[in-house]
């Protein structure tokens, strides 16, 4: 933890001074302009990627940057879609996977998870990612299903009522990206690839 203060303190000494105009801006508007979805790695840092101000994404950090399809009841993610969508009028929708990304790799592999049961069920939400990767012949493929995920898990956005209104009035747009650690390239998926159910 004392890096974490050190951190903190070289903010306020270095950054936040050079900021400040932003930061006063920020304390009283709200108006990023794309909802970034995620995975909770911490080797994917979407400001760091994107060279991108705070105030300016909305971000969704997910296990496996897994977006629940539509069901009716509570859901945090749910909540942040509506919320980015409706609320803050965000143009853009990116869903972003990784390289080497740990939920993908114990799907990818089979790993037993019976010791990790909220984990386990929460990767329910890829069944989709692993079937479209087992029909494209390359089950077992750890990148090839991180490609499938995002694909998956723009086809689950879609399903939100917030998302299928802006999509039809054409208010917002989706994008699927996959972040490579190793050499820090991001490859955005192509359209037809991206929204194919």
């Amino acid at each position: 933890m004392p890096h974490l203060a050190e951190g903190i303190a070289r903010f306020q000494r270095d950054v936040f001074p050079a900021k400040a105009g932003l930061f006063a801006r920020l304390a009283t508007v709200h108006r990023p302009g794309t909802l970034f979805i995620g995975c909770s790695d911490a080797r994917v840092v979407p400001e760091l990627i994107t060279q991108t101000d705070p105030g300016e994404l909305f971000v969704v950090r997910t296990a496996g940057n897994l977006v629940p399809a539509h069901t009716p009841g509570t859901d945090g993610v749910a909540a942040a879609v509506e919320y980015a969508v409706t609320v803050l009028g965000v143009r853009d929708i990116v869903v972003c996977g990784h390289s080497a990304c740990g939920a993908m790799t114990a799907l990818a592999e089979g790993r037993d998870l019976s010791g990790a049961p909220a984990v386990a069920a929460w990767l329910r939400h890829a069944d989709a990612s692993l079937a479209r990767t087992a029909a494209a012949g390359r089950a077992g493929d750890v990148a090839a299903l991180v490609r499938e995920n995002v694909a998956a898990q723009l086809a689950n956005l879609s399903t939100h009522p917030s998302v299928a209104r802006a999509l039809t009035q054409g208010d917002v747009r989706l994008h699927g990206w996959v972040f490579d650690i190793a050499d820090g390239a991001v490859e955005e998926l192509p359209a037809a690839f991206a929204y194919a159910a």
